[in-house]
């Protein structure tokens, strides 16, 4: 933690935690001065009033190799301190005091989740700490960190021992206090007793003007002023600022003098302005919309300056861009969904759509979250968050917004598969159009999500019927043939000429009461697992009519052809204009179900030499502060230090390095030259043949002997001359199917892990499969089935299957990689060679780039 970072109070308080400086020690002693002289006692041990001043010079001292202080502040006053002193072999003895004045509010639990982070980041592994049998408040402060603890009592005093292990019940914890903390600093926003509108002008026509026209209706009280923010007669929970860029600065520093506690911004502002806001935002402790957002709307409040009045409802709407929520507002409303809340972030300083998320779940009304969002911020958080939400109820978003391009040295990180890396284990039901987003949103907000792929269609029109029976297929759901047993049933209901099999043609002459029976024969038989009714209205009359009163627990789709609406909402049934616009829907509906009955996989515990790993990590970024690409023997050192499988090698810079080195080795064995002058070298060798994908004449595989292996290396030396750096001497690799695998991170979405098959036309087709960290049992599993050549590694036909544990180990453990070391940019296994009795990573070529080491769980506002 180098940098001074925000954090929110159990009650929704900003505070800034920050390390200590030297100039800080007169704060600390007045912090101190403010404590109970039986506080002082519990946190010193002794009545030395002198005690104190001395220890604020010590606490003050810069030695960032043995000691971490940390301070929590609030408007500028030091609040709550925690510090620990390095002991030796990675245990630090901790401390923390927090004024009176301050107790009960979370100070100590959130600075002692900040050590640990910064402690664990240096080296660290264990705290201990003594403290008085009766003091039960720094207990209970310990024990609410969710660290494990072992006490030892000694008469008056116990020593408390806590491994820093932080294992997922440890950072869920941590969430679920983030998660409580957040609603209640957003409570102001979306629950207001009060509302100021700053920019309200005499002449009408002002975005203020229209967002206090809009607001007009609000329950609480509400202000409308110019700029004199100070004369209002209460600090305001809410203002709404929409003055021009110039002059937003004052108007937030003035909306913080006087007490506001949240802040909608709607003017655009450039890097450093918006920079000089949202540090206003948090000296004064307010949460911040925008800037460049067209409002908030919530119950009984629409404070956005939209066109449509807003119409109350089920659906929690977050949006970057003003122009879609205007649209997607206009759509809800339309079909009769609502909004429960809405907020434009705009360029989202301060609340993101992980706040949202978080106030959706707490929120009762809130059946349903939506969320446009051209990034997602710290993506392991956002990925933590979305999952949860994704659990109470179905998130959907749209891919409308591409990533950057990836570098063209790993062609496996294309933006579309991150995109779908990040929602498909979060669980988001990702959309590619409005349109087709307002058509799943209809069915999902009103039915029961089907438990299955299986779909049952009825239509009135054959040709409908075929459409949708199509678009299911596209969609991946199942049309499976109804039983004999329940064709019959039908055909007693139906008209002569009618097709019982699925899709069911009713013919144009069924009428409703007909048309409802079919369907509750259907949904009742559990053949299907959603039912999509497609009516016809005709002189006869209207097929669709007897289905409107059906149990709201049934999957049903109604199809109305002619409908004039892409999508309406009928007593509480999804109509849809065309067939495939149901099927679509259900096929959304049915891949979320799918999501909920995952099982959700574990992360192992895996060993790792992590010491070995930063060691590796920090020595190179010493030599290279910029960054750059490790050697290959740095890199298989790397991935050794985390049991990644690869073959016996040795590291030789003369010809009789490599000769003894072949020696030890036996066998057959590959030199492998590396080039300095490159950017890096691909080298593949097993099975006596050579792959070289960037520097010619790099490999020399299939060597027997030292004889040989001299010959070989005269042969590299003439090549290469000086750029060649040294030697990689790896023992041949047995044959097996070629895999590629490894770590890349991400622009907009941070490190994935990646893997696919080995080879051109891999790269060509784009056979990839990507996840976040941290990738689960699961998660490794469905990387190795969802690709196309799978079944080249599930075996079949004659083939045997390769170790697929193996395999799914090997992708676990780049992932504790990457979550241990954000230094790797970029980290590449090819070819990863798979074979029934085990895998081998035949080469490593790993990017480092500086980066900041602090834990990615830790409590923090953006």
């Amino acid at each position: 933690m180098t940098a001074p970072v925000y954090a929110l109070l159990a009650d929704g308080t900003t505070v800034e935690i920050r390390q200590a400086r030297p100039g800080d020690a007169p704060a600390i002693r007045e912090m101190h001065a403010r404590m109970s002289p039986g506080n002082l006692y519990l946190r010193f041990f002794s009545r030395d009033r002198d005690l104190p001043a001395d220890v604020a010079e010590v606490l003050c001292r810069t030695d960032p190799a043995g000691h971490g202080v940390l301070l929590a502040l609030l408007r500028d006053e030091v609040v709550g301190i925690a510090s620990y002193d390095v002991m030796g072999d990675g245990v630090a003895e901790i401390a923390f005091a927090v004024p009176d004045d301050m107790h009960g509010r979370g100070i100590g639990t959130l600075l002692m989740e900040h050590l640990g982070s910064l402690a664990v980041s240096r080296g660290v592994h264990t705290f201990t700490a003594d403290t008085l049998a009766w003091n039960h408040a720094v207990s209970r402060v310990l024990s609410d960190t969710a660290l494990p603890l072992r006490t030892r009592s000694g008469g008056e005093v116990v020593e408390i021992t806590m491994p820093l292990a932080m294992d997922d019940r440890y950072f869920e914890i941590i969430a679920e206090r983030d998660r409580r903390a957040i609603v209640a600093s957003l409570s102001p926003l979306f629950r207001p007793r009060s509302v100021a509108v700053v920019g309200v002008s005499e002449s009408p026509g002002s975005i203020g003007d229209a967002v206090l026209g809009n607001a007009s209706g609000f329950g609480g009280r509400l202000y409308g002023v110019g700029r004199a923010v100070a004369g209002l007669p209460e600090p305001p929970d809410l203002a709404v600022i929409t003055v021009p860029a110039p002059e937003v600065r004052q108007a937030a520093e003035d909306c913080g003098r006087c007490g506001a506690s949240s802040l909608v911004v709607t003017a655009r502002l450039d890097q450093e302005a918006g920079a000089d806001l949202l540090r206003i935002c948090r000296r004064y402790g307010m949460r911040l919309v925008g800037p460049g957002s067209l409002g908030i709307a919530t119950e009984g409040l629409n404070a956005t300056f939209a066109a449509t009045p807003l119409l109350p409802g089920v659906a929690g709407v977050a949006v970057q861009c003003g122009g879609v929520g205007i649209a997607l507002l206009e759509h809800l409303a339309r079909t009769g969904i609502g909004v429960s809340s809405f907020a434009s972030v705009g360029d989202k300083y301060d609340v993101s759509g992980n706040d949202m998320l978080m106030w959706w779940r707490s929120d009762e009304r809130t059946r349903l979250a939506i969320l446009q969002l051209e990034s997602y911020g710290d993506p392991r958080r956002f990925v933590r968050t979305a999952r949860a939400a994704a659990r109470a109820m179905p998130v959907l978003t749209m891919l409308a917004v591409r990533s950057p391009a990836a570098p063209q040295t790993a062609p496996q990180t294309a933006p579309e598969v991150s995109q779908t890396a990040l929602f498909h284990q979060a669980g988001i039901v990702a959309i590619d159009s409005m349109g087709e987003l307002v058509e799943a949103a209809a069915f999902l907000a009103t039915r029961p999500v089907p438990r299955g792929r299986r779909v049952a269609v009825l239509s009135s029109a054959r040709g409908a019927g075929a459409l949708a029976a199509r678009a299911c297929a596209d969609g991946g759901l199942e049309i499976p043939p109804l039983s004999e047993g329940l064709r019959r049933e039908l055909e007693l209901l139906l008209p002569v000429d009618a097709d019982c099999g699925n899709p069911v043609d009713t013919t144009p002459a069924v009428d409703p009461a007909t048309m409802r029976e079919c369907v509750t024969r259907v949904a009742r038989s559990g053949e299907a697992d959603a039912v999509i009714a497609i009516a016809v209205p005709t002189a006869l009359g209207d097929p669709s009519e007897g289905l409107f009163d059906l149990p709201a627990s049934l999957p049903l789709a109604v199809v109305l052809l002619g409908q004039a609406d892409n999508v309406t909402v009928r007593q509480g049934v999804p109509v849809f204009g065309y067939p495939e616009s149901a099927a679509g829907a259900v096929a959304h509906a049915a891949r979320y179900g799918a999501w909920l009955a995952r099982p959700p996989g574990v992360v192992p515990e895996l060993a790792a030499d992590r010491e070995a790993a930063t060691d590796i990590v920090s020595h190179f970024l010493e030599r290279h502060p910029g960054g750059g690409r490790l050697d290959p023997a740095e890199a298989f050192h790397l991935m050794e230090a985390y049991d990644v499988p690869v073959p016996p090698w040795r590291w030789a810079k003369t010809a009789d390095e490599a000769a003894r080195a072949a020696r030890e080795l036996g066998g057959h064995v590959a030199i492998k030259a590396h080039v300095a002058a490159e950017a890096h070298v691909v080298i593949e060798a097993h099975g006596g043949d050579a792959d070289v994908q960037s520097v010619p004449g790099a490999v020399e595989p299939g060597l027997w002997g030292e004889e040989e292996v001299r010959a070989a290396c005269g042969r590299l030396a003439a090549r290469f001359g000086g750029r060649m750096s040294g030697m990689l001497v790896q023992a041949m690799a047995e044959p097996g199917v070629k895999t590629r695998a490894g770590v890349a991170d991400q622009p907009v979405f941070g490190p994935l892990i990646l893997f696919g098959l080995a080879g051109m036309a891999a790269d060509v087709l784009g056979d990839r499969a990507a996840r976040l960290t941290p990738v689960t049992d699961v998660d490794a599993e469905e990387m190795i089935r969802s690709l196309r050549g799978s079944p080249l590694l599930l075996g079949g036909q004659g083939r045997s299957a390769v170790d697929t544990a193996a395999l799914a180990g090997l992708l676990m453990r780049l992932s504790l990689l990457a979550e241990d070391l954000p230094e790797v940019a970029e980290l590449d296994l090819d070819p990863v060679v798979a074979r029934p009795d085990g895998v081998e990573a035949l080469d490593a070529r790993i990017r480092l780039a500086p980066a900041q080491r602090q834990h990615p769980y830790v409590r923090r506002l953006r």
